[in-house]
């Protein structure tokens, strides 16, 4: 009987054991099990420690984030779980590709009013990109008000053509104008607009163009892929017989569809054209090294090389992932004389920052095709200026006497500013002007005093391939201002017209009182039986009505 009972109370000991056992595993069993093993979680998000490559899952997610945070640096921030050595990733096609996550755009602050007793100088490098203005139209189109971000004041007045005198020598020849602003009492605007030599198809040499397609599974949508597919073959019909075109795609990999060819080879040309299919994911900067590779072996003074890149600017797989790694990668083959357009393509997930980023790094330009009616603008109308540079690193400075001029502020250029001192440092990277292109800047200004000279202006640029510049020098005495806006040309009125509807939209401190229908006024008087004028007009209307609901309900605007 004792014995019955020694073996129920060692029983009974045993289960409670056994009970506390099974509740410590239950409460720290996932530190337990780390210590013999990695858990599922683990596993789950390990990075590769080999070759650094950042885990599947946030490769395969295409943000911001992936270019980092901002313009000054890039970085990728690691998953919290502790890294442990896996097998390598599955390769880059097999992985899905991504939603989308939103557009995104660079914020710029407008130029500030400054006070020529503090600074008389204001220096900028040109700009001929028109992608900002590209979108505007597309937002407006579809029922909307444009991104304040997204708007760059200076590629909305530069996407209009203004007919400005041909150049009597040399490769462009500078316009100066000024007149009472429209929009602030007691202001004038000073505009100085620079028009580039034109270049006959005859006259234009050799181009090797390489086209750098993205074919991810985000170019599925009509307004991508087969709008670039139409875009690339409007440009073909426009190339010369000693001209060159290659292809070359990236998806989840890299590929060369076709090498150097004729471009008098239409078919064969649009044959791999008509072949590209979208899916996988995005390797945009091995893309990019591979197609620059290509055009390098073309470039030399005599001839045109240049990279083209058709993408909504999504990236998410390979080696350069990151804006900064781009940007690195390129500038070897730019110092070689290889230059870059950038095409944005499609809504939803479209970078445009990165896409202004890279054609300003690559000497070259950044537009927007929403329609096959802006890619025919773009690679047929205004082919020569598309491909052919005439100036490189052109710097304008604009130097106001303070004897006429209390201040000063330049509408737009805020990502084009220059220093001062280094308008005639030939070694800091500036704009380019293409063949036949025209470059408007406007200034709103405060006169002040009796002086006889309201600014003189100078132009500093190389010739292509060039190393040492060129310096142009223009003055507007205060006499040869208008004496009211009426007087002025249908260039300036129009331009302000476009600056101001700008200035208003992004909200800049200095436009919080001026008026769109005062823009609207001004643009229906120098429309002047041009068709892109008519359309922005069109475009204003709606958007002073949107404008107006949107302050009456409290919204951004």
């Amino acid at each position: 009987m004792k014995r019955f009972a020694g073996l129920s109370k060692l029983a009974f000991i045993t289960l409670g054991v056994l009970a506390l056992l099974v509740a410590s595993l239950s409460l720290f069993g996932n530190n337990i099990r780390k210590l013999f093993g990695a858990s599922a979680e683990a596993l789950g998000s390990a990075e590769v420690a080999n070759n650094g490559t950042p885990p599947t899952r946030h490769l395969q997610r295409k943000s911001l984030k992936t270019f980092g945070e901002n313009s000054e640096g890039d970085s990728y921030a690691a998953p919290a779980p502790a890294p442990v050595r896996v097998s390598a990733p599955p390769p880059a096609r097999e992985r899905a590709e991504p939603a989308a996550t939103g557009n995104t755009h660079a914020s710029q602050r407008p130029n500030p009013y400054t006070l020529t007793s503090e600074d008389r100088f204001s220096t900028f490098a040109v700009d001929v990109d028109t992608a900002s203005y590209a979108l505007f139209r597309r937002q407006v189109d579809e029922g909307g008000l444009p991104a304040r971000d997204s708007i760059r004041l200076e590629e909305w007045v530069n996407y209009f053509r203004y007919p400005y005198p041909a150049p009597e020598e040399g490769d462009f020849r500078v316009d100066l104008e000024g007149a009472p602003s429209p929009f602030t009492p007691g202001r004038h605007l000073l505009k100085v607009g620079l028009q580039g030599r034109h270049i006959a198809k005859s006259q234009r040499k050799p181009t090797h163009l390489v086209f750098l397609v993205d074919t991810s599974g985000s170019m599925s949508q009509p307004d991508k892929l087969p709008l670039a597919q139409k875009a690339m073959k409007l440009m073909v019909d426009g190339l010369n017989e000693a001209d060159t075109v290659a292809l070359v795609t990236y998806a989840g990999r890299v590929s060369d569809v076709l090498p150097p060819t004729p471009a008098v080879e239409r078919d064969r040309l649009f044959a791999a054209i008509d072949s590209l299919t979208s899916g996988g994911g995005t390797a945009m900067g091995d893309g990019l090294e591979t197609a620059y590779r290509h055009a390098a072996k073309k470039a030399n003074p005599r001839s045109v090389s240049r990279v083209i890149v058709l993408t909504d600017g999504d990236t998410n797989l390979g080696r350069n992932l990151t804006a900064d790694a781009m940007l690195d990668s390129i500038q070897g083959y730019v110092k070689e004389g290889v230059t870059l357009s950038t095409i944005g393509l499609g809504m939803g997930n479209y970078r445009d920052d990165l896409m202004e980023r890279l054609a300003n790094k690559g000497n070259g330009n950044c537009f927007y095709i929403d329609s096959e009616r802006e890619a025919r603008r773009v690679f047929q109308e205004r082919l020569a200026g598309t491909l052919e540079v005439i100036a490189q690193d052109v710097k304008v400075q604009v130097e106001f006497d303070p004897a006429s001029v209390r201040g000063y502020r330049l509408l737009g250029y805020e990502n084009r500013a220059i220093a001062d001192r280094d308008f005639r440092n030939d070694k800091v990277d500036a704009g380019e002007i293409g063949a036949g292109h025209t470059v408007t800047a406007l200034y709103e200004v405060e006169l002040a005093g009796e002086g006889a000279n309201v600014a003189t202006v100078r132009v500093r640029a190389k010739r292509p391939g060039g190393v040492e510049a060129a310096e142009q020098r223009f003055s507007l005495a205060r006499a040869g201002l208008h004496g009211s806006l009426h007087e002025a040309s249908a260039n300036l009125r129009f331009a302000a017209a476009v600056a101001g509807t700008a200035d208003i939209l992004r909200g800049a401190p200095q436009a919080g009182d001026w008026s769109l229908a005062t823009a609207e006024s001004l643009a229906e008087g120098a429309v002047d039986g041009m068709s892109d004028r008519a359309e922005f007009l069109e475009l204003l209307q709606k958007v002073r009505v949107r404008h107006a609901r949107s302050m009456a309900s409290g919204g951004p605007y």
